[in-house]
């Protein structure tokens, strides 16, 4: 098939990666011709690109990543607008998809979608992460029944509409979807968990990379990715602040975003000498760190009333360290780690006490921790890999 993907965040093949490059890989690796739309990071590197057997086009477009949330929000208003022109400029009649996927966010792109179902009566297969609007309302971004809510929950109904397939990240997703949004047909909704490539790594390299990093005689949590609203790292410098006299244990973090300025100055005021924050690093490097921790944090802002389910799990899976979810009570996340794959605990993310009472859970218990890190990494290799994905996107197409 022509597989056309429209992308918001698609680093470039072979310089980085995330769930949405491998999934095409996979797509690319098995036989299928995969174009790309997706923002351009750099000035230069605009228009038709071979990456590796896919075709990527490259657009220029307002910065979309880590700027505030009125920059934001024009900027993926405006996004359709640039996405049509470059397709219009670039594709001409090269391309007319089979399959179009796209994800969310941003739910703006669905005029796109529209726009080339007609031109090619392809299928649309929507990847469901994030549930917008209502996740802007849970974050005081946007006002319940204002204008622009009224605006973008008009565009989610229609993405729905048009899309052929839904995968949702979880059970409660599907349930969430369903309540919510009545009219939906609901044989299009189907379970599509995250996943991730699985990356190589010499466990017995470990000590090395403890001694390396400083993690020596210090029970080591570390947290990799976003550091937004929607994580309120705050709640973890809350926990921090129980263990500022314990030099045994680690808050190592590690990531970029628009809180992360915000953070680093609330740690620096409570003077937390047990919270190392760090820029993002390549891919494999950050494997190699969390490898050498004990266990891999998610946090969840409280406030969230849809239910929520972090990718970067995988990457905890992967290095086989169990999860420590703190997290709102809304997900079934941590139904899903705790009880499902058995693979961490969780707690509620504005209860600290609560979250320490689960940490020194872990920290007295190695063995359990190694069999958390164990049956997180036999789910990983067994249902959550890109593979995995393709197959269950394939079944609904």
């Amino acid at each position: 098939m022509k597989v056309l993907f429209l992308a918001l965040a698609f680093p470039k093949i072979g310089q980085g990666g995330n769930l949405y490059t491998d999934l095409m890989e996979e797509f690319r690796d098995q036989g299928h011709e995969v174009f790309v739309v997706a923002p351009s990071s750099k000035e230069n590197e605009t228009g038709l690109i071979d990456e590796e057997g896919i075709k990527v086009l490259r657009v220029k477009t307002m910065s979309l990543l880590n700027v505030g949330a009125v920059k934001k929000g024009i900027a993926n208003l405006l996004l359709p607008f640039h996405y049509k022109k470059a397709i219009k400029q670039h594709f001409k009649s090269e391309i007319i998809p089979d399959l179009i996927i796209m994800p969310t966010p941003p739910i703006s792109l669905v005029q796109v979608a529209i726009w080339l179902k007609k031109k090619s009566n392809a299928k649309v297969y929507l990847i469901l992460r994030d549930i917008f609007p209502q996740n802007a309302v849970d974050l005081g971004m946007m006002k319940k029944g204002g204008f622009l809510y009224r605006f973008f929950r008009q565009k989610e109904r229609k993405l729905y509409e048009i899309s052929d397939s839904i995968g949702c990240m979880s059970k409660g997703n599907i349930d969430y979807v369903k309540k919510y949004n009545p009219e939906i047909v609901i044989s299009k909704l189907h379970l599509l968990p995250n996943w991730q490539k699985e990356i190589s790594l010499n466990f017995e390299n470990r000590s090395l990379l403890r001694m390396k990093y400083g993690f020596d005689n210090k029970f080591v949590i570390i947290f990799g990715g976003n550091i937004g609203l929607p994580q309120k790292l705050e709640n973890i410098l809350e926990v921090a602040k129980l263990y500022k006299e314990n030099d045994n244990v680690l808050f190592f973090i590690v990531g970029q975003g628009t809180e992360k300025v915000k953070i680093e100055e609330l740690s620096r005021r409570l003077n937390l000498n047990n919270v190392i924050i760090k820029d993002s690093l390549p891919r494999e490097d950050y494997q190699n760190i969390i490898s050498a921790a004990d266990c891999g944090l998610i946090s969840l802002s409280e406030k969230f009333t849809i239910p929520n389910i972090p990718s970067k799990s995988l990457s905890y899976f992967n290095a086989k360290i169990p999860v420590l979810a703190a997290i709102d009570t809304n997900t079934d996340y941590g139904f899903l780690i705790e009880d499902q794959i058995k693979a961490g605990v969780w707690a509620p993310s504005d209860e600290p006490l609560k979250i320490k009472e689960k940490i020194d859970f872990l920290k007295a218990n190695p063995e359990i921790c190694s069999a958390m890190g164990k049956n997180g990494y036999e789910y990983f290799v067994n249902e959550a890999t890109p593979k995995h994905s393709y197959e269950k996107i394939m079944d609904y197409v």
